[in-house]
């Protein structure tokens, strides 16, 4: 019998992995793929290129302290900041420059002032001055379980002028009411809000005011690219599980999870039993309560919590590219300008709100939003001399489609709408950085369904959840498991982006996770020494 069993490898699950073994513990890492990392890995996709199955950009947990507490540098992991860490394009054929989003905040209001006026370049400044401070607040209730005294304990002490409703009041709002009282520019306010749409939810929705926010802690630590893939991060995890004696089995999915007077008992696809004191799931809550109904849980209230968490309806679709050339923007002064950071394909917010309303109608966008990462020009290593490589992501695409229509066909030689939705991709990009798609060598595109089936995100949702208001803080995944804990399930502890504080590379979850583990489990070490020495 060993002391823990975590299932799945992503980046949460490896974290609490890891602090699990610092407190003495014997584990195991369960993962049902060949591939370790979860959306958080990198494989050779096309011939000397590293490509990223998930994630490519590193922002939240470069501000969780999560690195240096585990000293992740000792083996391997190093960071390059991506500055300037976005780049929003000005039109082609006009004048128009590009806003450059520079770490250093006075050239960011200049470029802000050449772009959009003055007016808004001293608007950005007051921004930054007031979510700073916000965002460093959020990103410290991130860094624990969602309770009423954590949350009040990380804002205690964060004014407004007109008190502490109006604080609330300003952290429920919308984001596009956030960047409608502040700025002029819709060019501007795009960019913004593609930013804080990386989370998932558009910023027409109320509590989205902070996602927008997060871009004032830009200037603080920008977001970083891990030197040779994303999966870089995990890969550090594993190496340093590996030193201390955890154990990593792949390609063996947990088939249930059953709960014994001793413990847990975790079954896998090839006939293992593995008694541990302890389970820890870092797959999606889904996925977790399925394994619980096949170990006998009670399935009535599986049922009634599945019956109220909402996946939603896909997010998008990415599409990685082998080129022979980085995109040229003529609206940047430099090819790091565009190059170095994200590229903001957006030059009005109502591109967004359409590609997000035909999603919830299981629909394609009429404009696909576009997402530009290209990470070779900071780290040379993830592509061959003389290539590089290209990252697109186009947000809210719906995982199934309301006319019936396959992201694949299993028709031979027919050509996929996978294939047909990657050509507009690149087109958004080409109409930025005219001749880029002629420097296409290969692509891998992954619709919904194959981010589903790959990485094992049900529905295709990057996040596992929709993070809107309802399902975030002590709410997500359901008001009755947000404590990392299964009630009735004593021993099984929830940790990954279904959990607070939701998607993204946190590692925050997998903290919380295992620090509430150890915890339990020297209580239950000092009850068992009190209870026999009263014996």
């Amino acid at each position: 019998m060993i002391d823990a069993v975590v299932v799945g490898s992503g980046h949460n699950a490896l974290t609490s992995a890891c602090y699990l073994t610092d407190a003495g513990m014997s584990v195991e890492v369960l993962e049902r793929d060949s591939v370790a990392g979860g959306a958080v890995s990198t494989v050779e996709r096309f011939p000397g290129h590293r490509v990223d199955r998930g994630s490519s950009a590193h922002i939240m947990i470069r501000h969780t302290g999560i690195i240096e507490e585990l000293g992740l540098a000792d083996f391997g992991l190093r960071y390059i900041d991506c500055d300037p860490w976005a780049f929003a394009p000005g039109a082609v054929g006009t004048d128009e420059r590009g806003i450059v989003f520079h770490r250093d905040l006075d050239r960011t209001c200049d470029s802000i002032a050449a772009a959009c006026g003055t007016a808004d370049a001293r608007a950005y400044r007051t921004f930054v001055s007031v979510w700073g401070p916000r965002s460093e607040r959020t990103m410290r209730a991130f860094g624990g379980p969602p309770t009423g005294a954590k949350l009040l304990r990380s804002f205690w002490g964060l004014g407004a002028p007109d008190g502490g409703s109006m604080l609330s009041r300003e952290f429920l709002a919308t984001g596009d009411s956030l960047l409608d009282e502040m700025f002029s520019s819709e060019r501007l306010k795009a960019a913004l809000a593609w930013f804080g749409a990386q989370s998932g939810p558009p910023m027409s929705e109320p509590g989205t005011a902070p996602m927008v926010g997060f871009a004032a802690l830009m200037h603080t630590l920008p977001p970083g690219r891990a030197v040779g893939g994303s999966g870089a991060l995990t890969e550090a995890m594993i190496a340093r599980l590996q030193r201390d004696g955890a154990e990593l089995t792949l390609g063996d999915a947990v088939t249930s999870l059953v709960r014994r007077p001793h413990g847990w008992t975790t079954r896998t696809a090839s006939g293992r039993e593995i008694d541990s004191g302890i389970v820890v799931a870092g797959c999606h809550i889904v996925t977790t309560l399925d394994l619980l109904a096949a170990g006998g849980h009670d399935s009535a209230q599986l049922a009634r919590w599945r019956s109220t968490i909402r996946v939603g309806p896909g997010i998008g679709t990415a599409v990685r590219l082998a080129t022979d050339a980085l995109p040229a923007f003529p609206s940047a002064d430099r090819i790091a300008d565009g190059t170095h950071g994200l590229a903001l394909l957006v030059r009005d917010r109502s591109q967004l709100r359409l590609a997000h309303g035909h999603a919830l109608a299981g629909d394609l966008p009429p404009t696909p939003a576009v997402l530009g990462m290209s990470f070779s020009a900071l780290d040379p290593t993830i592509a061959p001399p003389g290539q590089h490589q290209i990252s697109l992501w186009s947000q809210w695409h719906p995982h199934t489609l309301a006319d019936g229509r396959q992201w694949r066909s299993d028709v031979p030689g027919e050509r996929s709408l996978a294939e047909f939705e990657a050509d507009r991709i690149v087109a958004e990009l080409d109409r930025y950085a005219p001749g880029f798609a002629g420097s296409v060598l290969d692509r891998f595109v992954q619709s919904p369904p194959d981010i589903e089936r790959e990485l094992g995100l049900v529905g295709g949702n990057i996040m596992h959840l929709d993070m809107s208001l309802d399902q975030m803080m002590m709410w997500r995944p359901h008001p009755q498991l947000a404590g990392h804990r299964v009630p009735g399930a004593d021993g099984l502890y929830l940790t990954g982006a279904s959990t607070h504080p939701g998607g993204g590379v946190t590692a925050a979850s997998g903290r919380s996770a295992a620090r509430i583990a150890i915890a339990d489990a020297r209580a239950a070490r000092r009850r068992t020494f009190f209870g026999r020495k009263r014996v």
